[in-house]
Order: C-alpha cells, then sequence, then structure tokens
C-alpha cells in the first residue's frame, strides 16, 4: 500500500456569506488571530506527513499563492530591524511542503477539484481537504486519517456529531449498524429523517477509484458536481466508505460569520500570549 503523501485543497470557492470581507480577499486568507485559515489546514496536513500540496485555485486567489512564496523585500526589512526571529519564522512558510497550484477546470461543485488535479495524484491515495474547514485537535485530524488508511486501506470521510436542530444544515451519514461504514449519506435531512447526528465535513482519504466514480457522476443539486454523490455512488456499488470520527478535537467551519467568529475565539483562547486578556475583556462587554 503507498503511503500518502500528496493532499489536494479546494480554495476556488468565493466565500459569499462572508462578502464584503472577500470582495478582494481570498476568504481562505482571513486571520485566525494572526494565521491566515489556509496556513492552519496546511500546518495540519505537514503534521500528517504530507510532503505535496496541490491548491485548486481559481483566478482571485492570488494573495494565496503570495502568502506561501518567499517574500525577500518583507525579509529585509524585518533583519534591518532586528527582528531575525520574526523573519525565520515567516521564512518557514513557505518551506514547510511543496506548494502545487491548479486552476479549476469544470463545472461548479467540490467534486471538481478532485478531477482537476487528479493527474497529479496518478494512482496514489490522498487526503482531500476543503480550504476553509479547520479541525482543532491534539493530533493532526489528517494525520489521524492518514494513519488509520495505513491500517486498513479504506477510503474515509470526517464526521462530527452534532445538535439535533443542526442536522438540517449538513450531510448527514447514515452508518452500517454497529460499524462506522457509511450505508447512505442524506443532504441536509429533517430531524425525523436524519439517520443519525454525523454530519460530514471537508476531511477526506480518496483514493483513484472515487476518481473514476467521480468522472461519471453527473450533476446534481445546483447543477454542480457534488463529491457527497460520487461517494454515494460507490457506496451502492458494493464500494466500502468509512466515516472518521475527530478524536479529541473538534471541526470548525468557517464559513459564515459567526462560526467564522467561534473559530477565532477557539484558538485565541488556548494562546498563553492573549487569552487571560481576552477572557478579561470579554466580561468586560457582556
Amino acid at each position: 500500500m503507498k503511503p500518502i503523501k500528496k493532499a489536494i485543497v479546494a480554495v476556488a470557492g468565493s466565500g459569499t456569506r462572508l462578502l464584503p470581507a472577500t470582495k478582494a480577499m481570498p476568504k481562505e486568507m482571513l486571520p485566525i488571530v494572526d494565521k491566515p485559515i489556509i496556513q492552519l489546514v496546511v500546518e495540519e496536513l505537514v503534521a500528517a506527513g504530507i510532503e505535496d500540496i496541490i491548491l485548486v485555485t481559481k483566478w482571485d486567489k492570488k494573495p494565496l499563492e503570495d502568502h506561501f512564496d518567499h517574500n525577500w523585500a518583507l525579509g529585509d526589512e524585518l533583519k534591518k530591524a532586528g527582528k531575525e526571529e520574526l523573519w525565520d519564522q515567516v521564512k518557514k512558510i513557505s518551506e514547510m511542503a511543496n506548494f502545487i497550484y491548479v486552476r479549476q477546470k469544470g463545472p461548479y461543485g467540490n467534486g471538481t477539484p478532485v478531477l482537476s488535479a487528479a493527474n497529479l495524484v496518478d494512482d496514489e491515495p490522498f487526503v482531500f481537504v476543503w480550504g476553509d474547514d479547520l479541525v482543532k485537535s491534539k493530533i493532526s485530524f489528517s494525520k489521524q486519517m492518514v494513519d488509520d488508511y495505513a491500517k486498513h486501506g479504506q477510503m474515509m470521510i470526517g464526521v462530527q456529531e452534532v445538535l439535533p436542530e443542526d442536522v438540517v444544515r449538513y450531510g448527514i451519514v447514515k452508518l452500517k449498524e454497529g460499524t462506522m461504514e457509511i450505508e447512505d449519506i442524506i443532504e441536509k435531512p429533517t430531524i425525523k429523517e436524519a439517520p443519525s447526528r454525523y454530519a460530514d465535513f471537508g476531511r477526506m482519504i480518496l483514493n483513484p477509484d472515487i476518481v473514476e466514480v467521480l468522472k461519471k457522476t453527473a450533476l446534481g443539486k445546483g447543477n454542480e458536481l457534488w463529491i457527497v454523490d460520487a461517494i454515494r455512488a460507490y457506496v451502492k456499488s458494493g464500494g466500502k466508505f468509512l466515516a472518521k470520527k475527530v478524536e479529541d478535537g473538534e471541526w470548525l467551519t468557517t464559513g459564515d460569520p459567526m462560526n467564522y467568529l467561534k473559530a477565532i475565539l477557539t484558538y485565541a483562547m488556548e494562546r498563553e500570549d492573549i487569552k487571560d486578556e481576552l477572557e478579561k475583556f470579554m466580561k468586560e462587554i457582556i
């Protein structure tokens, strides 16, 4: 079994729910305290042993590419100011992995990034992530998934238990009784229709089998190509696909103002240098 060393990161979305903040700035570059969302995603992947990170972009994502490039002018400025430690910290960003950029081609939908980058993963298994989904955990969630794949060789998608009233917002997995094997995925069910409270999110281990299914998958809701539709087709044809729960952590979506703010506060409250003052401030304004 080939080790997983590559990841495809979907970063071609427009971030319309965060307008006007995302009018001239990719949503993945919005800060979580002092790091952009995408850097936290990349750090998680690197901690899982990923070496090649393929970012599937579009025309307005240049700030994202610049973030993972060297900035020698900034380096000169910081060194002249005696801030060499800060420069070392910034310089390491571009050295974390091999960064490859591919323009998204094809229909809208979260399945299209996989097809856009499929020729770069060849016949290897790979991690597929959404660039605005964070998972804060003691051990990198991508590493948890990669380690599981090394044991059983099965494709999987990340899931997290949500409140009953929130199942209407997500794809909810139906599991085979007594297992974490997926039987179906129900998109935004009612509370009564929901087969579980496990919502799927943007962390997956995929292999070429699902790529072939995705190539044959018809456009779905909104005339878009959905990765979940390919997973459902794969499962219904007899394929095995697992749900993977986050261990010692939580999934934090950042795609709307409220969840974005929750993510910032979650990360900020674990920062020793700011948490006490932040907590004091929060008590003052509440």
